[in-house]
């Protein structure tokens, strides 16, 4: 899968100014900067509504567990993208930081970009607000369909993740245009899942530093991993992250992002079960031999590895030291 090009890492956020107000008289005010944390509604970490691509996916999206179903609809501009889905993390991390505050919500939001950009760590070049633009038609016209609840109501049908995305723009006495804010109005479904049912999480700082897939292992890890451990076989697990190749694709890009081990407060590990006699006597693996079944391990580091005390990634995994039929995939 493609990878974003390298970010600048997001400024700290000020934890005590005021929110920023238009100035000279403008019809609205802002609801930027964001001043708490990055943070997301749970369904939306846990389950696969974005493509994972940089570049336009013009193919429906489905996902089917027996209890959730997903069906996404591309616009005439591709289906909304992982990348598409930090404005909706902004926003959601705006609203969030209001209701906190006790302040009063509505489900438009106005926001500037340069705020939007720092937070996830974008540059400030023409080309990024070029691609605000592309990103929020994605968000307006993609159309999604679930079964999932929010706010304790279901919906039939179709919504998008923006029902009204304006860029609000000022010209210089040389008639250039400058952008001034960004003006959205968030779905319904979104807004009452954040309003009514509080299930929002925050996000590791991080998260915009890594490419898609291991964003959607990050969010996976960090809405469904209970008593800080996540064991799931490997189909399953592509279908819940998203990944629309086959799964010997899938497995080999786990492959490379476990070696890697650069996932933000966790652990993965590739564990392949071992069935039967694999070897020939040769020590080597006889031909036409199917793969064994492999299955995902994920783990929360401990608050002291995370520190950077250069000890995390010391020694074997346990599922490897304590199970003589078990062995890592990779």
């Amino acid at each position: 899968m493609p990878r974003s090009a390298p970010r600048s890492t997001p400024a700290p956020r000020p934890k005590d100014k005021p929110a920023a107000k238009t100035s000279q008289g403008e019809l609205f005010r802002l609801d930027s900067p964001l001043l708490g944390e990055v943070r997301g509604e749970r369904s939306l970490m846990a389950f696969p509504f974005f493509a994972l691509a940089k570049n336009a996916w013009m193919k429906p999206l489905t996902y089917n567990s027996g209890a959730v179903s997903i069906e996404v609809r591309p616009s005439a501009n591709g289906v909304a993208t992982i990348y598409d889905k930090e404005i909706v993390l902004y926003i959601a991390s705006l609203m969030a930081s209001k209701l906190e505050a006790g302040e009063q919500v509505a489900q438009d939001f106005v926001f500037t970009a340069h705020d939007l950009f720092s937070v996830t760590g974008s540059n400030h070049s023409a080309r990024s607000y070029g691609r605000l633009s592309e990103a929020l038609e994605r968000l307006q016209g993609t159309q999604i369909k679930t079964n999932i609840e929010a706010g304790g109501e279901g919906e039939e049908g179709f919504f998008s993740w923006l029902s009204e995305a304006r860029l609000h723009y000022t010209k210089t006495r040389t008639g250039e245009r400058r952008l001034k804010a960004v003006k959205v109005r968030l779905c319904d479904w979104l807004f009452r899942a954040i309003l009514l049912d509080r299930h929002v999480l925050d996000y590791a700082h991080a998260y915009f530093q890594l490419g898609p897939i291991e964003r959607r292992i990050y969010e996976v890890a960090r809405s469904t991993c209970e008593e800080d451990r996540l064991e799931i076989d490997l189909a399953t697990f592509r279908l819940q992250i998203g990944y629309q190749n086959p799964l010997p694709n899938f497995r080999a890009a786990l492959k490379q992002i476990a070696a890697a081990d650069a996932i933000p407060d966790y652990r993965l590990d590739l564990i392949e079960t071992v069935e039967g006699e694999a070897d020939t006597g040769k020590g080597r693996t006889g031909r036409g031999r199917k793969a064994n079944p492999v299955r995902v391990v994920i783990t929360r580091r401990p608050p002291e590895l995370e520190a950077g005390d250069g000890t995390a990634d010391s020694g074997e995994s346990e599922p490897a030291r304590s199970a003589p039929k078990v062995r890592s995939a990779a």
